[in-house]
């Protein structure tokens, strides 16, 4: 049997693999604004929307709401993104009202790395590659 493309079998062909978070429009606001995601679908629900959220090749889901329904029992994440600039990003996220994990700071793997929590507790690792010039 031969491996079907990912046009056939992935909807919107983004990412195999799409994290799929829970939290409010404070998460919402950090992934456009700090992470600089494009929303490619939102859905109002009954308790709030269910956005897909581009961030590069990647995709990531998150349901938004206030609060939610007893029978819903949302889970937290942790989340490693790679971006351009991590101190630009925790900055954003510092401004976002985020909280700081971890301070930028360049790892022995060269990577500059990061961490900050969102106010729904997702944990998101923030990191730059840095290439070994």
């Amino acid at each position: 049997m031969s491996e079907a493309s990912p046009s056939n079998y992935i909807r919107g062909g983004i990412g195999q693999v799409r994290p799929y978070l829970y939290g409010n429009a404070d998460v919402v606001r950090f992934v456009t604004l700090g992470l600089e995601g494009k929303i490619t679908e939102r859905h109002e629900t009954p308790i709030g929307a269910h956005l897909e959220i581009s961030l590069g090749d990647s995709c990531i889901v998150i349901e938004s709401a206030d609060t939610f329904p007893s029978h819903v029992n949302p889970t937290q994440a942790s989340v490693y993104v790679y971006v351009p600039d991590v101190d630009l990003v925790y900055d954003r996220a510092m401004s976002l009202g985020l909280t700081s994990v971890r301070a930028p700071e360049d790892q022995p793997y060269q990577e500059r790395l990061c961490g900050v929590q969102d106010g729904a507790g997702n944990v998101w690792w923030i990191a730059t590659y840095l290439s070994p010039d």
